[in-house]
């Protein structure tokens, strides 16, 4: 299960050329047997996705989670106290349900100040140091300089980028991936 906010509700795009459709024509390719269930709602905050984390596991009943929240946080400059606080809530949850996480992190522009963007980020670090979570992808990692891979809006990747945003997915995914298998 994906539990995101536009950035992986493929925002502006067909959903087709979304990075979590994409995802789910990989695992079918690979052979890996998993269905995909995007529960990403545009505008998610990590408040809102702690309300709503019980009820979506208990209606998919995911073996993983990859949760990606935290931006629509970090730009209204909401406290990194709080996100972090309902992003531990949301992995607990998890947990308790017995699916497995993928933390995914992402990164502010610099024009939200420097101490301010750095907290943000070291926030999914420590998070994933305190819950034991493998490495923490930055969901636009090797392209988020790159203008033209953006919409107008200059905050939703375009369909041309959603390639790239699976492919930082992948590699942690895979490995969990792996592991599930082996138990």
């Amino acid at each position: 299960m994906v539990f995101g906010d536009s950035l992986s509700a493929a925002y502006g795009l067909a959903l087709e050329s979304g990075w979590v459709h994409l995802l789910e024509q990989r695992l079918a390719q690979e052979k890996f047997g998993y269905l995909v269930v995007n529960a990403s709602i545009s505008g998610e905050t990590t408040a809102g996705g702690r309300q709503r984390i019980e009820q979506s596991l208990a209606q998919h009943r995911p073996a993983i989670v990859i949760v990606e929240l935290g931006a629509n946080d970090g730009l209204r400059g909401l406290p990194l106290t709080a996100m972090g606080d309902n992003l531990g809530a949301i992995i607990q949850a998890c947990r308790r349900h017995g699916a497995r996480v993928l933390l995914v992190g992402m990164r502010l522009p610099p024009n939200y100040g420097i101490a301010y963007a750095q907290k943000f980020q070291d926030t999914y670090l420590q998070l994933a140091q305190r819950h034991k979570l493998g490495p923490v992808p930055f969901l636009l990692e090797g392209f988020a300089d790159r203008r033209e891979l953006f919409q107008a809006d200059n905050l939703h990747p375009t369909a041309q980028a959603q390639p790239l945003i699976l492919e930082n997915i992948w590699r942690p995914l895979r490995g969990l991936l792996n592991r599930l298998l082996k138990t």
